[in-house]
């Protein structure tokens, strides 16, 4: 059996070339995979939520990783149905999510890989959600730097488009160019594992896995149908003509200005010139030229269409047929809209899109902004992110936040502007986020001055400094922890620069290029307790988070504990003795002579 980063290769090579495979069960004979997938998925929030058993990823070990493959190899894997809960969505409806066990997590994790090693060489360009390099950013980049002049923005909406993806439509698309019946005969049974909700065993006839790791490559291999529909269809039948044919109004005064001002008569031809910059020098109704854009990011789709509102309808139509008939999904009718670029604006990916019209800016003598597809921060987005750092209208405190340090308060407050002006540091109202900064500065001195006892003012003279920036120096709030032999530690507020970028981008998912195992991995290969020097049932021990070690009154430090905290390591490698002597809050083993 070849090993993991040659295989990768091979696959990736195929999936270039669109040529079948039909080996990918017999990989998960190989541990490096899981090993791999442990790496990476080991840290995720979810990996110490248990599912419908206790199993969560502490108690990691390679034993784990042999009993799952040699189930797999007497294709004996039975997936356990997810146990489902109801988080809450902003529009204050309740969305369902799915919590799998670690060993099905640990598998979806390799197959996940697998799958997107074939298939992302063949997805399409205009396809940017949950794929490496790609994200919200490179979508609306796309639609800025290409979609120039355009009249119609189609909103695409699929109904319930993950809870709904067809069973039998997935797996016949995935057995066009996987010929490994074993294979596909486990995601097959992933697909049908069902959920626990109360307790209660309810089967899944449709939709992608609830909380699955897998399900982001399959509903992207299922909508790559929708882009190929797209692309090679609908684009080429509306699409037409090099270019849109000269405004003869414009062209006769534009030749009538330039002809009174050779013979002397400027005044005349500077009003004359004046008017012509009210007209397009280009027919905007030209029937003989069309343009049809698309993008998708998840299941959220937007087409930018130049020609008539009949013909965009038409488009419309189109895809909802397409969607009905061949994929199974139904389009929502009352939002998917079809918008005016120019006098209205379209939603997409939590931007506002219009298409911007102004005849007094020039750049080189020419109208340089007419046409161009302007992103923007929503007004109700800034209204809704300030909402929760005011009352009555003016801000507020934070009373949740009291309890925790100073250093703490302002690196949160910091990491919420932050987060929240880079997602859209590519609008062109970025400075409109002056405001929340204003809300959540005056909100933050509110807090500190609530939990030290002091007024604002004191807040200010207690905290503020000048830094030097990259755009000069910069009044913020900064709160210091020296530490001695090393370097303190800083949390500040402010200083972040709303000055708009467009080579930004927030990835959903950084590339792998080769089987890089994480240092964990190694630890854990090495296969001896990190406490007593053991080769007895190794296994890793988790913790959530480092403060965990930090338990009120506890009289003295346990070894494990005092390794972990002195390592800054949410993980030890342990065997199996050590390991339930740390969960039953027993002396763990030492080393002989320790």
């Amino acid at each position: 059996m070849r090993n993991a980063e040659t295989y990768l290769g091979i696959i990736r090579s195929r999936g270039q070339r669109g040529l079948p495979v039909d080996d990918l069960y017999r990989q998960l004979r190989n541990p490096e995979w899981f090993l791999q997938a442990y790496g990476k998925i080991y840290r995720n929030k979810g990996s110490m939520t248990p599912g419908t058993t206790d199993e969560t990823v502490d108690a990691m070990s390679l034993k784990k990783i042999r009993a799952i493959i040699d189930r797999l190899s007497r294709e004996a894997y039975r997936w356990t149905p997810v146990r489902r809960t109801y988080i809450p969505k902003k529009n204050g409806k309740l969305r369902p999510l799915g919590m799998p066990t670690w060993s099905d997590k640990l598998l979806q994790e390799v197959i996940r890989t697998l799958l997107e090693a074939y298939y992302e060489p063949q997805f399409s360009e205009h396809s940017h959600g949950f794929r490496p390099r790609r994200g919200c950013h490179t979508a609306l980049r796309e639609i800025y730097f290409t979609w120039k002049s355009t009249v119609w923005f189609i909103e695409g909406d699929i109904r319930g488009c993950f809870d709904n993806l067809d069973h039998t439509v997935l797996t016949s698309i995935l057995r066009e160019q996987i010929h490994d019946n074993r294979f596909l005969r486990l995601i097959e049974n992933l697909l049908k594992a069902g959920y626990l909700e109360d307790w209660k065993y309810h089967g899944t006839f449709s939709g992608s896995p609830q909380g699955g790791i897998v399900s982001p490559i399959l509903s992207n291999i299922y909508l790559d149908r929708l882009d190929r529909f797209v692309e090679q269809t609908l684009s080429p039948q509306w699409t037409r003509g090099k270019e849109r044919k000269p405004n003869p109004e414009y062209r006769t005064l534009y030749d009538r200005a330039r002809y009174l001002r050779r013979t002397g008569r400027g005044n005349e031809a500077h009003h004359l010139f004046k008017r012509v910059q009210q007209l397009p020098s280009r027919l905007l109704d030209d029937p003989d030229y069309r343009r049809l854009k698309y993008v998708r990011y998840a299941d959220d789709f937007l087409l930018g269409f130049v020609g008539t509102r009949n013909e965009a309808e038409e488009i419309k139509s189109h895809l909802s047929t397409f969607l009905r008939e061949q994929l199974r999904l139904e389009l929502s009718e009352e939002k998917t809209l079809i918008t005016h670029g120019r006098s209205e604006k379209a939603r997409f990916l939590g931007y506002e899109l219009c298409v911007t019209q102004d005849d007094r800016k020039h750049s080189n003598g020419r109208r340089s902004v007419n046409g161009i597809v302007s992103p923007r921060v929503p007004k109700d987005v800034i209204k809704a992110k300030c909402e929760p750092y005011m009352k009555g209208g003016k801000p507020k405190h934070r009373p949740e936040l009291l309890e925790q340090s100073v250093f703490d308060i302002v690196a949160q407050y910091q990491s919420v502007y932050r987060g929240i002006v880079n997602f859209y540091i590519m609008a062109h109202n970025t400075r409109d986020l002056s405001r929340l900064k204003v809300v959540m500065q005056r909100s933050l001195t509110r807090t500190l001055a609530y939990k030290l006892r002091i007024s604002q003012p004191k807040v200010y003279q207690r905290y503020a400094t000048t830094i030097e920036t990259e755009r000069g120096p910069r009044r913020v709030l900064e709160v210091r922890i020296e530490r001695s032999g090393k370097k303190p530690l800083i949390a500040r507020w402010g200083a972040i620069s709303l000055a708009r970028r467009l080579d930004t981008t927030l990835y959903d998912r950084e590339p792998v290029p080769k089987i890089n195992m994480s240092e964990l991995v190694w630890r854990l290969l090495a296969d001896e307790c990190e406490l007593c020097g053991s080769q007895d049932n190794v296994q890793v021990h988790h913790i959530r988070a480092l403060k965990d070690l930090q338990k009120p009154g506890r009289p003295q430090k346990p070894l494990w504990v005092q390794v972990m905290a002195a390592r800054r390591r949410k993980t030890l490698v342990v065997c199996h003795a050590c390991h339930r002597a740390i969960h039953g809050g027993r002396p763990t083993r030492t080393r002989k002579g320790g």
